[in-house]
């Protein structure tokens, strides 16, 4: 089964637009857990199966991994997930962004290592750093596009032939570099417009739409921007916000990231 393809059952089985992000900051993990040699592990773990029946992927960010020298961990995340709840995609969010020999080691990694389902990458060198991920057929490459930092305004709305650079890669990608039909785009719900822009222009391509939760960005107006004719078509993102949600009286930390999970994932539902 293809990436595309598992996103798309994804969709329908747990009727879900929601991405679980798995950004794991042992600062933030709960006593009984912080102290453990696996303690990423063991938290990602919890957080998988809270969350599991209610989102159509998960996105492991590989710098809050290799930052503590946790890529063994993460390997075992990725092979948890493949073992126990084999429908969900995996979407390996690394942004790589290199050429040639050096990106096909970087696709290797992503998919021979991780297993992932699909990688984050940048188009900044062009389409041959993007070719080694489009080399493994049944693999998805999702490309950023309009991202939701601030400072991405910096690059993304540069005049190119009369149009932005955000709107120029969504072309490229739409009709010259999804030759295998695995590709998606990465655009923030925090520009709901410009969502709505790239939308115009690839059809009904998937989106990963990080910047709900934490970074502030409205549910209502990032589905109705972004969703496709059937009211599917995206993944949005919440990491943070899931994670480390506040708990409740009587609640466990795993309680509280399912209680937010569901409330996330029934308030996009709302608005398809």
């Amino acid at each position: 089964m293809t990436f595309i393809q598992k996103l798309s059952a994804a969709w329908v089985s747990n009727n879900s637009l929601l991405c679980v992000g798995l950004d794991p900051d042992v600062n933030k993990f709960p006593l009984e857990l912080a102290q453990q040699p696996d303690a990423i592990f063991a938290f990602c773990k919890t957080i998988i199966d809270a969350t599991a029946d209610l989102a159509c992927s998960f996105k492991p960010q590989i710098a809050y991994f290799a930052a503590l020298r946790a890529e063994d961990q993460l390997e075992d995340i990725c092979r948890y997930i493949k073992r126990t709840y084999p429908a969900i995609p995996i979407i390996l969010d690394a942004k790589r962004g290199d050429i040639g020999a050096t990106a096909e080691q970087y696709a290797r990694e992503a998919f021979e290592r991780y297993d992932a389902d699909a990688v984050t990458v940048n188009p900044y060198m062009g389409f041959d750093s993007v070719a080694p991920y489009l080399e493994w057929k049944d693999r998805g490459a999702i490309v950023l596009c309009r991202t939701s930092n601030a400072g991405g305004s910096d690059l993304q709305f540069l005049n190119v032939d009369g149009k932005p650079l955000y709107q120029h890669v969504a072309q490229l990608v739409a009709d010259k570099w999804n030759t295998n039909g695995q590709c998606a785009l990465v655009v923030g719900a925090t520009f709901p417009n410009e969502l709505a822009q790239v939308r115009s222009i690839i059809s009904d391509m998937p989106l990963l739409v990080p910047g709900i939760g934490a970074q502030g960005g409205d549910v209502a107006a990032t589905v109705a921007a972004g969703k496709t004719a059937d009211g599917t078509g995206m993944m949005i993102n919440s990491s943070r916000a899931i994670l480390y949600a506040k708990a409740l009286a009587g609640e466990s930390y795993t309680q509280a990231a399912r209680r937010v999970a569901l409330e996330t994932r029934d308030a996009i539902n709302a608005c398809r």
